[in-house]
């Protein structure tokens, strides 16, 4: 697992043994941010919040890329650690900010002052958090009027717009599926 693109590329991300993180392999997460890069333009001076971070992969790329700041939420042991270190390797601790938590809890408490840019979920599979933390993002208003929410379920899951935020675009990616989600009124 490595950094793709930006200041860190090929900086290889920490190994970890276990079945407590399953990390976006390399291949998607290069699809789903070449997606990104051609919907956003550009990830400079964005603000990322990556939940059920795992290893931090997903929110350390975007930082990679120009995000002026990353939030990366879990709520493991092994996730907090690896997180950490991962961190560490990419020189960003100025940059990420580590919050070690429950997804949905730690939604509750980020400042709807301040909503994010880029919102990257990847939970464990069918276990029907994805239409849950996406409800909590729309009630607390944490994703910005031209904001992306990025899910990432199994292939089998079926999501549905939740509220304002409607589903934009689906990819298929072996086992996963990627569903990008915008605020319907934004969108031309």
């Amino acid at each position: 697992m490595r950094i793709i693109s930006g200041t860190a590329r090929s900086r290889q991300l920490t190994q970890f043994d276990g079945k407590d993180i399953r990390p976006t392999p390399d291949r998607v997460r290069e699809a789903l941010f070449s997606i990104l890069s051609s919907r956003l333009g550009s990830f400079s001076g964005l603000r990322v919040l990556e939940l059920f971070a795992g290893s931090g992969a997903q929110g350390l790329e975007a930082v990679s890329r120009g995000a002026a700041s990353a939030v990366l939420v879990d709520s493991g042991n092994i996730a907090a650690k690896v997180i950490a270190a991962n961190i560490k390797l990419c020189k960003f601790e100025s940059q990420c900010k580590f919050i070690k938590q429950d997804a949905l809890l730690a939604l509750q408490k980020l400042p709807p002052s301040e909503p994010f840019d880029l919102i990257l979920l990847d939970p464990p599979y069918n276990q029907e958090l994805i239409p849950k933390a996406v409800k909590l993002i729309e009630d607390l208003n944490l994703l910005a009027e031209n904001g992306i929410l990025c899910a990432e379920s199994a292939k089998n899951e079926t999501l549905e717009d939740v509220g304002k935020l409607v589903i934009t675009a689906n990819r298929t990616y072996g086992s996963s599926r990627i569903h990008l989600y915008q605020h319907a009124d934004t969108l031309a």
